[in-house]
């Protein structure tokens, strides 16, 4: 249903994991919950954008960029669980945001995972948020995201 619902709503199917950039694995579980590794907006194994928002990266592509990592760490939690259907609660999303000086909207960016969250788990993706900008973030990306998530 989950997997479904990913796919409605973005018109692809979950990926697999992205593959780490170092030394480091997508997503470990310990207990009932699922920490994952920052995902960048990688998507057929390349960056969606490149950049700084609200210089080089407009704003609107920047809210799809916080989608496709939403995306890439369900992948990572699937990794580790196999079946989304077992996620119970997205517990916390941190979003980063590769920002230009001055630049104070990342909550609207963080939005395009939050929203993205809630259309795909309803009740069970409402979540805890911190919106962070920064200077740089690796390979350039304009956002990467990590989550908790509950599982049964």
């Amino acid at each position: 249903m989950f997997e479904e619902k990913i796919k409605e709503i973005t018109g692809q199917e979950l990926p697999t994991a992205p593959k780490p950039l170092a030394a480091y694995i997508p997503a470990q579980m310990t207990g009932n919950l699922v920490f994952t590794s920052g995902q960048l907006p990688m998507k057929e194994g390349k960056l969606i954008a490149e950049g700084k928002v609200a210089g080089v990266v407009s704003e609107e592509v920047a809210i799809q960029c916080a989608q496709q990592c939403a995306v890439n760490c369900i992948s990572a939690v699937k990794s580790v669980i196999g079946d989304l259907e077992k996620i119970e609660q997205i517990v916390k999303v941190v979003v980063f945001v590769n920002s230009s000086a001055g630049f104070s909207g990342q909550p609207k960016i963080a939005n395009g995972a939050s929203e993205f969250l809630v259309q795909v788990f309803g009740e069970q993706g409402k979540h805890a948020r911190s919106a962070v900008g920064v200077s740089e973030l690796p390979l350039n990306a304009p956002v990467e995201i990590e989550m908790i998530v509950r599982v049964k």
